[in-house]
């Protein structure tokens, strides 16, 4: 998201700092944060719980539909598709209590954004690829085969000069991750949280894209049109979601549920998505009053979506 619209969310959160405080103190450790801008969700390398396990579930069909940051135990019947960072020891757990729950997960390596910086705060592509090279050791292909995993993570918001000290990373060093990725992992989908128009087209090895939508976007019928036809130009799959506690009307507020309900809607009027990622997991959200109906309903039409992968080769078509 753009440096003026987090510069806007900031002033927004002073303005109600003794609320923030309460909700800080009540829902948060004083480590997390619920500015995407930050990475919270891949901010330590801990395991979401695995919780007891359930019979053995298939994956539904359609497209996944979940959160950031989502524990394995909210997987189900509303939930089967997330963001999740795991540690290099907890990722096989992880993955399986995932797979068990007939769930399936983009999965973060390389951490917070502060372990593959240098020291004046840009990105350092040394430092990521170290980060990625921990999880050599770790056999996980039979979930890349399987689908359990949706695809490889590699790198929040690469366009924010805010999050890389004034210097975006450029979209020629995204694919030279992504194809750092391949040499190890050919058949996991490399994805990186930006719309697809921050690519230039003729990219080789990227796989998909992300389009985050929040109300300040404008009108979200029109932005899903124009991210789906960017995401075609350059042949790029496109991963969809939400931004739920800091997209809504009027004032960066947490959408309501009507909000999520028109907006999800609309993201899922067309048949392109490959999955419906939001951020991200706050269960006291998502139980206020009415909103598990809307997840619900939401959840029915991405399992309605025709099962497409997050690879280039599903990419091009709707």
């Amino acid at each position: 998201m753009t440096y003026t619209f987090k510069l806007a969310r900031r002033l927004a959160r002073f303005r109600t700092a003794g609320i923030a405080a309460i909700l800080t103190l009540g829902a948060c450790n004083g480590t997390d944060s619920l500015d995407p801008s930050t990475s919270s969700p891949t901010a330590t390398d801990q395991a979401s719980p695995v919780g007891s396990p359930l019979a053995s579930s298939t994956f539904a069909g359609g497209i996944p539909f979940g959160t950031f940051s989502q524990p394995v135990t909210a997987f189900g019947a509303r939930f089967n598709g997330a963001q999740q960072n795991n540690s290099v020891d907890q990722l096989l757990a992880a993955l399986a209590g995932v797979k068990a729950r007939g769930g399936r997960v983009a999965i973060v390596m390389a951490g917070n954004n502060r372990y593959y910086k240098d020291a004046a705060g840009h990105f350092d592509f040394g430092k990521w690829k170290a980060r990625i090279d921990r999880f050599r050791a770790v056999d996980f292909s039979s979930y890349i085969a399987d689908g359990t995993i949706i695809g490889h993570y590699m790198i929040d918001e690469p366009n924010d000069p805010t999050n890389w000290n004034g210097q975006p990373v450029p979209g020629s060093t995204v694919d030279a991750m992504a194809q750092y990725s391949k040499s190890i992992w050919p058949t996991m989908a490399t994805i990186a949280r930006v719309e697809p128009g921050y690519f230039p087209t003729g990219m080789k090895y990227l796989d998909a894209a992300w389009a985050q939508y929040l109300a300040r976007r404008g009108n979200v019928n029109d932005y899903i049109k124009r991210s789906v036809s960017d995401a075609q130009e350059r042949g790029l799959s496109l991963v969809v979601g939400l931004n739920l506690l800091d997209g809504g009307t009027p004032n960066l507020e947490s959408m309501t549920a009507s909000e999520v309900e028109t907006f999800g809607t609309a993201l899922l009027s067309s048949s392109y998505p490959c999955a419906f990622i939001s951020w991200h997991y706050d269960d006291r959200y998502l139980s206020a009053p009415g909103m598990a109906a809307v997840m619900d309903r939401l959840r029915g039409m991405a399992e309605n979506r025709g099962t497409r992968t997050c690879s280039r080769s599903s990419a091009g078509s709707t």
